[in-house]
């Protein structure tokens, strides 16, 4: 795999794929190539003998098939990621280019969530514990006016400088940081 850790190729816009990853890989130029095994596959489509271009396809694919069984090359579908985004909205993993940070059909700028309960942080915030399982942890000293209730309705919207506000209710927003 040379010097590639990690990779988002998109593929008619609707499949990355992405190889050996690593969390601490560095963002690759987009002016590389794409993974050895996918230039492979995509060179057979040059070959005009029928036969030879069959042989070249099988070849490919077995490659690919055996880096996706040693989890060398890994496939998600869009839909796969924004799932995962989902998951991980409001923790600090941008910049990886794991999970294709440029595109901006699958950035996660808010997520609309429902309070499974809540209790105090040390501070005497709230610490809100959505249905998905996720936690958020107030972070200012900004009271709501109407205290949460589990069953109500919240909106958790990216701020600026890695910042994010939960709205309760419709609520004006609370600064809040993802603990889980």
């Amino acid at each position: 795999m040379g010097k590639w850790r990690t990779i988002g190729i998109c593929t008619l816009g609707t499949t990355i794929l992405m190889a050996s990853p690593g969390a601490t890989a560095p963002k690759p130029p987009k002016d590389d190539p794409p993974p050895a095994q996918v230039t492979a596959l995509l060179n057979c489509r040059g070959i005009a003998d029928s036969a030879e271009r069959l042989a070249c396809y099988d070849k490919a694919t077995a490659s690919i098939g055996d880096a996706v069984a040693k989890r060398d090359l890994v496939v998600f579908d869009r839909e796969s990621v924004k799932k995962t985004k989902r998951g991980l909205f409001g923790f600090a993993i941008s910049g990886l280019g794991v999970f294709g940070d440029d595109d901006d059909e699958v950035e996660i700028k808010q997520i609309d969530g429902t309070i499974a309960g809540y209790s105090h942080n040390a501070d005497g915030g709230y610490v809100f514990r959505l249905v998905d399982g996720s936690r958020w942890s107030q972070q200012d000293g900004k009271p709501l006016a109407i205290p949460p209730q589990n069953g109500d309705k919240v909106i958790v919207k990216k701020g600026s400088l890695g910042a994010y506000f939960l709205s309760v209710a419709r609520q004006p927003g609370v600064k809040v940081k993802r603990i889980n």
